[in-house]
């Protein structure tokens, strides 16, 4: 018998889906990612009525999701680029309309069956510092649409 251990917060990998078209064909790693806070909360009001006895009554009438994420900004010093994912996350996070969201999905990387596809609206905030501080930002990922379980892409 086997012991049970606890996971660890680094288990999330996060993906971007970079092809135009947004359709899961270019799949890629955002890199640097050091703090990772996912949250999916629904919408619950009190369904109470007078029927219940007394005990109160609640409905699920919605649900929301967000991602909140810290990461260390990557280079290419010899290119002078940034890293193509944090790019994106960047440029998207100042677009409007159908150009401000991304596909994105995120999974267990030890291939537990944890894992979430959808589609978000960036916010982007550089964390700034001093002068011996990593270039970090922080990004949330503001869910428009369904958050869906998938089947984890490296199970």
């Amino acid at each position: 018998m086997t012991t049970p251990v606890t996971a660890l917060a680094r288990r999330w990998a996060l993906q971007l889906d970079m092809s135009a078209a947004q359709d899961g064909s270019d799949w890629q790693s955002v890199i640097g990612v050091t703090e990772f806070n996912p949250a999916a909360e629904p919408n619950i009001e009190d369904s109470s009525d007078f029927d219940s006895g007394g005990w109160a009554g609640n409905t699920k009438t919605g649900q929301s999701w967000e991602l909140g994420l810290t990461i260390n900004r990557r280079i290419n010093d010899q290119t002078k680029v940034y890293h193509p994912t944090h790019e994106a996350l960047r440029v998207a996070s100042f677009a409007s309309g159908s150009a401000s969201r991304v596909h994105v999905r995120y999974y267990d990387r030890n291939g537990l069956p944890e894992a979430y596809e959808g589609t978000a609206i960036v916010t982007w905030a550089p964390s700034g510092g001093e002068y011996t501080a990593l270039d970090q930002v922080e990004v949330t990922l503001t869910g428009d649409g369904p958050l869906l379980l998938i089947t984890n892409p490296v199970a």
